[in-house]
């Protein structure tokens, strides 16, 4: 873990401060572009999910919440992958740099994401098509698996003194943009067409117009320069050889505590963003809540509660350079703990979008908090030759533990116990967390250089 301030980390201070640095404006794009697309193609595929897969790829099944659960479970595979990607990702990140192994990453999420929309349906090409399915799914988690780490160094390491938190919300503030733009190409899509439409080529459209944003983020990466903390290490010549042993061997508390860290916000998320969108639009028979929405009506109001959510992340962070990080990720997971167990009430109603609204906005809220101070926090629990390779671990075995099967075992809970069973599993990682943060020291002030 980094040291706190030193003569030396000044010296490294004042080597970092003479090293030429991306502009500001080329770090919070290459930082943020790439979270953007990595979470627009996991909401487009949430989405996707939720409403279309279990027809265009599981209708055989014969039972409609044994399909919806069959295609979220799908949507479990790239969590799993993920850790796989951070260890080859994370092993090159720390020994060749973060810019080469962003572009690789960002290449592999996106041709993988561009070919999910090429996929033949089940009618088409039978079990074949939920093969490929899994296998693209698979291969998006790879690439996914080096994405944040990664843009979270490139806006930290460049980030001026008293300011990491702030830049540690660049690639954070990519989450909002990647939701919006994803449930915003499905809100229009199903503005202009009906169901049949969208269950033939509508579900599509998102997934290709995926290359889009990887064109431009592959463009912008190639310009920016190797990140000053990481040229001071070759300098210095602490890169080491094997940084996934290193990490392992030094670090492996930290890779606990970062895991649990991480999380509660992933299931957060999901519950907000594709669970509550299956609940809220689908009756009790298909494995919802009967709450009587139609898909583009929840899809207008969790556009709405992403704003919220983009802005308490910017808030979180500024705060977290001021008071630490430590306070306002025990404050976020003593809140969440307390919405786990109310937020149930919320979501009984029949079209009661004042309260879906408020379930929204107060999630989202809460997930800013939790979600934005990391982006400092995670990559400052690590010495800077095994940053990538330890952030890149703990974020994406995060994804598996507080991810991976959200959907599907809060579809699972919601239909066996209630609504307010996923509210006690929300509590239960709300509480991982809060244990995990108390952990740890507080790192506002540790040498980054380190």
């Amino acid at each position: 873990m980094g040291t706190p301030e030193t003569g030396v980390g000044s010296r490294a201070h004042a080597q970092l401060d003479r090293m030429s640095r991306s502009s500001v404006r080329t770090v919070i794009a290459a930082s943020m572009v790439g979270t953007a697309i990595e979470f627009y193609d996991f909401y487009a595929y949430g989405t996707a999910a939720a409403n279309y897969f279990p027809k265009v790829f599981f209708q055989d099944t014969g039972n409609s919440t044994v399909a919806l659960l069959m295609s979220l479970l799908t949507f479990s595979i790239a969590f799993i992958a993920r850790p796989l990607g951070s260890l080859v990702f994370g092993h090159f990140g720390d020994r060749m740099g973060r810019k080469v192994t962003l572009v690789v990453s960002l290449f592999t999420m996106g041709v993988a994401t561009f070919l999910i929309g090429c996929l033949p349906s089940y009618a088409t090409w039978g079990i074949a098509a939920v093969v490929l399915l899994c296998l693209c799914r698979f291969v998006q988690g790879i690439g996914l698996g080096g994405e944040w780490s990664g843009a979270a160094l490139v806006a930290t390491e460049n980030a001026p003194e008293g300011k990491r938190a702030l830049y540690g919300s660049f690639p954070e503030l990519g989450a909002p943009i990647g939701f919006f733009l994803s449930n915003g190409t499905y809100f229009l899509l199903e503005t202009f067409n009906d169901d049949a439409a969208m269950l033939a080529w509508g579900w599509r459209v998102p997934f290709l117009l995926s290359a889009v944003l990887v064109i431009v983020g592959l463009l912008v990466r190639v310009q920016m320069e190797e990140t000053p903390v990481f040229r001071l290490a070759q300098q210095r010549n602490t890169v080491v050889k094997s940084p996934l042993r290193e990490v392992f061997r030094k670090s492996w508390k930290q890779l606990i505590q970062g895991t649990f860290i991480v999380a509660v916000t992933y299931t957060l998320f999901y519950t907000l963003a594709t669970w509550s969108l299956a609940y809220g639009t689908k009756d009790r028979e298909r494995g919802g809540g009967g709450l009587g929405f139609t898909n583009q009506e929840y899809l207008l109001m969790l556009m709405l509660g992403v704003c919220v959510f983009a802005a308490s992340i910017v808030f979180s962070c500024v705060y977290a350079d001021r008071i630490g990080r430590r306070r306002v990720l025990v404050a976020s997971s003593c809140a969440l703990v307390v919405f786990a167990l109310v937020f149930p009430y919320l979501l009984m109603g029949y079209r009661n979008a004042a309260a879906v609204m408020v379930f929204l906005c107060v999630g989202f809220a809460l997930m800013g908090m939790a979600f934005g101070p990391i982006g400092a926090f995670l990559p400052e629990l690590f010495d800077a030759n095994v940053r990538y390779s330890g952030s890149g671990i703990g974020y994406n075995l995060a994804a598996i533990v507080g991810a991976a099967f959200v959907p599907a075992v809060a579809t699972w809970l919601s239909s066996h116990w209630g609504v307010r069973s996923v509210g006690l599993y929300l509590a239960v990682m709300a509480l991982c967390c809060l244990v995990a943060v108390l952990t740890c020291r507080e790192t506002r002030d540790v040498d980054f250089s380190a």
